[in-house]
């Protein structure tokens, strides 16, 4: 009897685990997010164009270093980077730069990149006019391709703000269904 006892109480505790594991698995997004934000890391950018502002004034008092980076996922066969790895912006000036890809494979592939900006605090003063990573990038086997970048950064990024990074990492997408 006493055995049969300890059994239901081992079952009832590993049953128990599974649930407190289960449900821990689903809070780790947002307690990821959260963690994030707190350390000014993973700035995340909108993926949507923004608009050019009419009449912001360049704060031509203030230049921002802006550093380039960018990451290849190990299952996509491309190589990415950017055409500069730095460069000098005054708060507010529209700047347009480039990345540049090559697909080493021998078949076409479509990649999509997302972007980050770090620190994490400055990633809503940096605005994308225009993105390749708004779209998904196909690109034959062997192809060269220049990916255009328009952005600008608000005139009212904190003082404390000297330096931003933005990071691109590059996915393969899977074929589409059906072909």
């Amino acid at each position: 009897m006493a055995e049969k006892s300890s059994h239901k109480k081992l079952t009832i505790k590993l049953v128990l685990a599974t649930f407190a594991m289960f449900g821990f698995g689903f809070a780790l997004v947002p307690l990821y997010d959260v963690m994030c934000d707190a350390l000014g890391i993973n700035g995340k950018t909108s993926d949507v164009a923004a608009i050019q502002p009419t009449g912001m004034q360049t704060d031509l008092s203030r230049t921002i270093r802006v550093e380039f980076m960018a990451h290849v996922n190990p299952d996509m066969p491309w190589e990415f980077k950017p055409k500069v790895i730095s460069m000098n912006v005054h708060p507010g000036e529209v700047v347009q730069t480039e990345y540049l890809a090559f697909n080493e494979s021998g078949q076409r592939l479509v990649g999509q990149a997302v972007p980050s900006v770090s620190p994490g605090n400055g990633a809503a003063y940096f605005n994308k006019i225009e993105c390749f990573c708004f779209t998904q990038q196909p690109l034959d086997g062997k192809q060269h391709a220049q990916m255009p970048l328009i952005f600008y950064i608000e005139p009212d990024l904190p003082d404390s703000i000297h330096t931003l990074t933005l990071s691109y990492t590059l996915y393969k997408l899977p074929p589409p269904t059906g072909s």
